[in-house]
């Protein structure tokens, strides 16, 4: 086993790494001082509900297509070969229930923040309780997503480790503080061609070097790496069709469907029609994404057979075995490695400007202004920004936490995983579930988090103990551990957010059940159930749901808000 390898940047490379910067603070910039100057909260926070598909298209795509994932897919595809492509198979579901079901319900309530729809559903405490869950995970999240990137680098390039966060931990600051959601979005736009870009190089060059796109073919298929179809049903097998197909649907619904970084994005579109066609338009280019992630696992693969840099001792890690083959196949381009960087960082940005945003929204909608007195527009825009410019300075002082957690950064990220399901399961139960109320949510919601903490955790902890059993007690708890693992610890982690949603729903129904029936508000339920019993007699289906169309109600929504209607579910025509 050799030491790590380190390769280093020419000056050109270091050129295009400051022009990303330069170039995605130069769009802050122009929004914070054109337009409306970003003087009200709707302007800052919502983008004036006026921008259009293409942009909040790719947006959605840049949310979460972050640094880790660029660096991730094309190593489990070296790894374990091209299962993980069926996972787009997922995305067809994953993004049309999304487009159909939530925009329209989010859309016609007219909301800032998607916790808003749980106090209209449920309660005030309900809000609060899902606004809290959702600052939890975006703050973990984000301090891991600019840290892991950075260390990979700096342990491949020399590119210094904390020169690197600070850059792209204020540059980002400093966009999204100024600019609000319109630079955000702009900038994701820019920072996604500029993903593209960066893929596109490495797979090209690396294709032209293997020989061609038939001799990397070969050499996949003679490693073993093209997959077929696995049809087998076991939810604890990592990856199968319907572990990523099926399993992944409900991964997507938490990202697409929910998750406030999105949900912003549909509602500062200009229409509704034009959210709809946003979220239609992520679907081919997120099968254009795993389609190259794949590629370049491919073609490292191709360049690398069985002898990986990891097993060479080149390298320390599987994320850095990506930059290392990047590094290895520009090596003799100046300027290309630095254009990978530049895609590697913009997948960063965009996702930690979208968490700051959000964050920020949410702050101010959920947990400041229902509970404070008016205050006036200037004022409360000048706070939205100062909420912004602090997720910032906690973004940096999380990666810095990061730093200091070595081994557990994967269960760090794992953290994001859990809490989208339970929060998943918390909107479905209010959506679907006309019966439900608010005690069953809240029990529903501390269930399912409960439950996934328990699975995510005790699957990490039980792998440090059967990795290093040191003592008799040890060795006990790993006869204890392999039989638990043999159930939920060695489930599929494809299948958490599916798992954790249905706890959550299953719970609060229980709970509603025995707590009583809640008043509802217009506009809160989506008939789908009334659609699946359809072969029920009329009155029957009446009392699960009233199809009472959306549109004669919402207009109404401010006085039930205080005074809900009794006995009537108003519900989303379809």
């Amino acid at each position: 086993m050799g030491d790590v390898v380190q390769m280093h940047f020419s000056t050109v490379d270091y050129v295009i790494f400051v022009v990303l910067l330069v170039a995605s603070a130069g769009i802050g910039l122009y929004y914070a001082f054109s337009g409306g100057r970003q003087r009200t909260t709707q302007e800052f926070l919502l983008a004036d509900r006026s921008m259009r598909c293409l942009p909040v298209s790719l947006s959605l795509l840049a949310t979460f297509q972050s640094a880790v994932a660029i660096l991730g897919a094309p190593s489990e595809i070296y790894t374990h070969g091209t299962q993980y492509w069926f996972l787009g198979c997922s995305y067809f579901l994953g993004l049309l229930i999304p487009a159909h079901i939530f925009i329209p319900v989010f859309y016609r309530l007219r909301l800032s923040s998607a916790y808003q729809y749980l106090e209209l559903r449920f309660s005030k405490s309900v809000r609060i309780c899902g606004t809290m869950t959702f600052i939890f995970q975006m703050v973990i999240y984000m301090g891991v997503v600019l840290y892991a990137p950075a260390l990979a680098l700096n342990a491949v390039t020399g590119f210094d480790l904390w020169g690197a966060v600070l850059a792209i931990g204020l540059v980002c600051t400093l966009y999204t503080a100024l600019g609000g959601l319109k630079a955000v979005i702009w900038t994701d736009v820019f920072q996604t061609i500029v993903m593209f870009a960066g893929q596109l190089a490495v797979i090209i060059v690396g294709t032209h070097q293997a020989g061609g796109i038939a001799e990397v073919w070969r050499k996949a298929q003679n490693g073993s790496r093209i997959s077929g179809l696995d049809l087998n049903p076991d939810p604890l097998e990592r990856h199968t069709f319907w572990t990523l197909g099926v399993g992944g649907i409900f991964l997507m619904l938490a990202l697409y469907g929910v998750n406030q970084a999105q949900v912003q994005r549909y509602l500062c579109s200009r229409t509704e029609k034009e959210a709809i066609m946003s979220c239609y338009a992520v679907f081919p280019c997120q099968q254009i994404v795993l389609t190259l992630g794949c590629l370049m696992g491919l073609v490292m693969y191709a360049r690398y057979g069985e002898e990986s840099p990891l097993d060479q001792g080149y390298v320390k890690s599987n994320d850095q075995m990506v930059l290392y083959f990047v590094m290895d196949v520009l090596r003799d381009l100046p300027g290309l490695p630095g254009l990978f960087v530049a895609c590697l960082f913009s997948g960063a940005l965009s996702t930690i400007s979208s968490a700051f945003n959000s964050l920020a929204t949410v702050t101010m909608e959920d947990l400041i202004k229902p509970h404070v007195r008016p205050m006036t527009e200037a004022r409360a825009t000048l706070l939205s920004k100062m909420l912004a410019l602090a997720y910032g300075l906690v973004c940096l002082a999380m990666a810095y936490i990061a730093s200091l957690m070595g081994s557990v950064l994967q269960a760090a990220l794992s953290i994001f995983g859990m809490v989208g399901g339970p929060l998943l399961g918390l909107f479905c139960l209010g959506m679907f579930f006309p019966w439900a109320n608010s005690t069953g949510a809240l029990v529903g919601l501390a269930s399912g988090l409960v439950m996934a903490f328990w699975i995510g955790i005790g699957t990490v902890m039980t792998t440090l103990i059967t990795s290093k059993p040191r003592s008799i007690l040890l060795i006990k708890a790993v006869i204890l551990a392999s039989v638990a693992k043999t159930a939920l610890y060695s489930l599929s982690y494809m299948w958490y957010s599916a798992h954790n949603s249905a706890t959550v729903v299953v719970v609060g129904l229980l709970v509603s059940f025995l707590t009583g029936k809640k008043d509802l508000n217009p506009g809160t339920i989506y008939p789908v159930l009334g659609n699946l019993l359809f072969f029920l007699p009329e009155r029957y289906r009446e009392k699960l749901c009233c199809v009472t169309p959306l549109e004669d109600n919402v207009s109404h929504l401010n006085s039930t808000k205080q005074n809900p209607v009794s006995n009537t579910a108003f519900l989303l025509p379809l």
